[in-house]
């Protein structure tokens, strides 16, 4: 691995003072660093086929940087009494009781987008990969079915909102095709 030796003697230096500039903590550049380096130590002789080995580093080195920023997102305390802060019988919590029925009203394709991403918690990129699509093309997928959804479901469930956007009331819409229905 004479070619990672050299590529990470020739950009070590360079590539640490870009990240002190965006981390500011050392013990966090010496952790990014070191998962850098082993990251392209795991590439193996596919390391040496790199033409631009200074760009690879920093293309690594910049997607882990993003990464380890997503996961240090600040948390916020929720208060003790947030149950009373929204009261259970809220036409908000009961509008998924319409849900049902507009679902099954959507085209195959949106449904299935919004069941696995947003009812069974698929990450957009597994759901991607399932359908055989690219990522982008994936998430514009549902997008626009959630978009559909929420037009639906404010048309077909006579749904009113406030002036600021919550939800006041609106008309169940049960499964028609359920026993003792219709």
């Amino acid at each position: 691995m004479n070619c990672l030796d050299t590529a990470w003697k020739n950009h070590a230096a360079e590539l640490r003072s870009w990240l002190r500039h965006r981390l500011g903590q050392p013990q966090d550049v010496d952790d990014l660093m070191q998962d850098l380096f082993m990251k392209a130590l795991r590439q193996g002789d596919r390391f040496c086929s790199v033409q631009n080995a200074r760009a690879w580093l920093f293309e690594v080195a910049r997607n882990a940087l993003a990464d380890r920023l997503k996961l240090k997102r600040e948390m916020v305390e929720l208060p003790d009494d947030l149950p009373a802060v929204l009261p259970e019988d809220a036409p908000v919590d009961k509008l998924t009781a319409c849900l049902p029925r507009v679902l099954s009203e959507l085209k195959g394709s949106d449904r299935e987008a919004i069941v696995l991403c947003d009812l069974e918690g698929l990450s957009q990129a597994d759901y991607a990969a399932r359908v055989g699509l690219n990522l982008s093309t994936a998430k514009s997928r549902l997008q626009r079915a959630r978009q559909r959804l929420h037009e639906r479901m404010t048309i077909a469930c006579q749904v009113k909102v406030d002036e600021a956007g919550h939800v006041e009331d609106f008309v169940p819409r049960p499964l028609l095709d359920q026993p003792g229905e219709r």
